[in-house]
């Protein structure tokens, strides 16, 4: 398999056809792969090609593909491999997961496409104890994490991470503008809330802000840099894996729920305001957030202008835009202060605070 390999007393090195560059502070390594604790995650532009290869050495020989038609048309080796192709129906992860349960029939499986698809595979192996690989066709970051919901009718949680990722950086970026831009601003705000949990932590920290520098740095081109975006949102996606998230997240996950936005389009709206609210509670890490997205010093005051020129690429800048009324936010914000994810902020907003925070977005 080509791409890094592990020599001992040299650690990891570029295997033959790999390139492995770090000449600034955007690029980073194209091709590698990465054993973290009991996950293998294969990153590259042959990760895609060596996935038949990768999942019989990991145990996903006779699997279920959970896809969708867009994806399966990206890569229809896939489904050609699986002994059961489950199309995931549009909605929420639990009912999404539920629906397609019954087709399992106890294989490990395999997601194939965005975030929704990632989490109700995460979300059914939780449920019964199965096996779970992921070849993103986002910038979600799903990939990365335990975070998800269980399906319909399933009350214990047990959340859990696919233990082997295919990550082809083609393939994860592959969404036309605007959506490509969203996603983006998504993993961005995965990096960005992974810096100032109770959880952060040198290792995700460095991980958050290079995927800071990767996304800006991709998304300020002419025509993305899409390599960039991919990885950025791997290393973001780790990140916030290690150091979970706060009020951004909350909002967010929130306001889709409850006004039914577009996911991504959320997180590219409220980031710029999230910013600037946390900018006077956490100024030291907001600084080196705003200096990571291109500004010309370390100033926690302009983390949010950078961030809102870059979201300006993913279509709406305001919640309003997406169909978003004022009559909805009480509705949400009372949903938000009851969530105990909220506490991972520091100083955490209170009602009136969350409702003039939304109320801007607006």
């Amino acid at each position: 398999m080509d791409g890094a390999r592990w020599t001992g007393g040299r650690g990891w090195e570029a295997g033959p056809g790999s390139t492995v560059t770090d000449d600034s502070a955007a690029t980073g390594p194209a091709d590698f792969t990465w054993i973290d604790g009991e996950r293998l995650i294969r990153f590259g532009p042959a990760a895609l090609g060596e996935a038949g290869e990768l999942l019989e050495r990991q145990g996903f020989a006779h699997y279920a593909l959970l896809t969708t038609e867009r994806a399966l048309t990206a890569a229809p080796a896939l489904g050609e491999r699986a002994d059961a192709v489950l199309r995931v129906p549009s909605g929420g992860v639990p009912e999404a997961a539920a629906a397609v349960r019954g087709g399992v029939g106890g294989r490990p499986l395999v997601a194939l496409g965005g975030g929704r698809v990632i989490d109700a595979a995460k979300a059914i192996a939780g449920a019964d104890g199965l096996s779970c690989a992921a070849v993103p066709t986002t910038l979600s970051g799903a990939e990365m994490t335990r975070v998800h919901r269980m399906p319909s009718g399933v009350e214990a949680f047990k959340l859990v991470r696919p233990s082997l990722v295919i990550a082809d950086p083609t393939l994860m970026a592959s969404q036309p503008m605007p959506g490509l831009a969203a996603s983006a601003m998504n993993a961005l705000a995965h990096a960005v809330e992974a810096l100032y949990t109770p959880f952060a932590n040198p290792v995700a920290g460095d991980a958050a802000l290079r995927a800071v520098r990767l996304i800006a740095s991709g998304l300020e081109r002419d025509e993305p840099e899409r390599p960039w975006l991919a990885l950025g949102a791997l290393l973001a996606g780790y990140a916030v894996g290690s150091a979970g998230y706060a009020v951004q997240h909350v909002v967010c996950q929130t306001l889709v729920r409850v006004t039914r936005v577009p996911h991504a389009a959320a997180y590219a709206v409220m980031l710029p305001h999230t910013l600037r609210l946390m900018a006077p509670r956490a100024p030291e890490v907001i600084g080196r957030v705003a200096e990571a997205l291109g500004a010309e010093r370390a100033d926690a005051s302009l983390a949010a202008e950078r961030a809102a020129t870059l979201a300006a690429g993913a279509g709406p800048t305001r919640l309003s835009e997406l169909g978003v009324e004022a009559g909805q936010l009480d509705a949400v914000v009372t949903q938000v202060v009851q969530r105990p994810e909220l506490a991972n902020t520091p100083q955490p907003p209170d009602a009136p605070e969350l409702r003039r925070y939304l109320a801007a977005s607006l």
